[in-house]
């Protein structure tokens, strides 16, 4: 193999998994680890990764986004988990506003298998294209407004107006990063602020995250961890996340 093809199929790898070992990249590969570090050397030259000891993360800027179809890619598995443990939190009959996030779309996913009758407003393109099939069982409503090419989300002034003449159940939205002292964050002001008045005009705020958000620092401000009622993720947090949110009074579920 090509040190170009390898290095190409390491990027596949820690794009997937968002950080990689220099060990098990060399027996994948069938190569001696200082081969792999000097492709890694090379990635991250080309601002692809960050080294560090023993392998490497993906290389993140705060303020990035990430595409929507890349995104449905990373940490699959852990999305795919969340959303098995969320659907039990949403019955027939509620309402609910609904990010763009490719968590909530899996949960939202889950809702149409199991038919639940529910009301979804959204500023999600993909979901209303995805779910305004006749055998839906769901009541869709679009916020309108200003699309991001990236994320296929809806925002603006027409999006907000929408979203604040309805008050609902759950608001359902996903973020890019959590942190003890700065809270709820995501990569760019127009969908944070979305994000804000969703929380603001829903009578609970379900959180889902994946266990590579949790002390993971974005861009904007989105809000105040205790803001939400309930976390669901995929693996548990540590000690200091459980005590946090014990303590205001914000339900886990792992």
């Amino acid at each position: 193999m090509l040190g170009l093809e390898r290095r190409q199929k390491i990027m596949q790898k820690i794009t997937a998994e968002r950080k990689v070992y220099v060990s098990e990249l060399a027996k994948l590969f069938s190569v001696t680890e200082e081969t792999i570090r000097r492709d890694l050397e090379k990635l991250e030259g080309q601002d692809l990764l960050r080294r560090s000891y023993g392998g490497a993360v993906i290389a993140e800027h705060t303020n990035e986004e990430v595409p929507y179809v890349r995104r449905t890619n990373i940490n699959s598995d852990s999305k795919n988990a969340i959303a098995s443990k969320a659907q039990g939190l949403i019955h027939d009959g509620d309402t609910i506003m609904v990010d763009s996030s490719t968590t909530c779309e899996l949960l939202l996913q889950r809702l149409r298998d199991l038919r639940r009758r529910i009301t979804v407003i959204t500023n999600s393109i993909h979901l209303m294209d995805a779910y305004a099939g006749t055998t839906s069982t769901f009541t869709l409503i679009c916020t309108g407004g200003t699309i991001r090419p990236n994320s296929f989300a809806l925002t603006g002034e027409m999006a907000m107006d929408c979203l604040k003449r309805y008050y609902v159940d759950f608001a359902l939205i996903s973020c890019k990063g959590l942190d003890l002292a700065k809270g709820i964050m995501e990569s760019n002001d127009s969908e944070s602020r979305i994000k804000q008045c969703m929380m603001h005009q829903a009578k609970q705020t379900l959180l889902l995250a994946d266990h590579s958000k949790f002390g993971r620092t974005a861009f904007v401000h989105c809000g105040d961890v205790s803001d939400v009622s309930c976390i669901v993720t995929d693996v548990l947090p540590n000690e200091d996340w459980q005590n946090y949110l014990s303590e205001h009074n914000v339900k886990l579920i792992a």
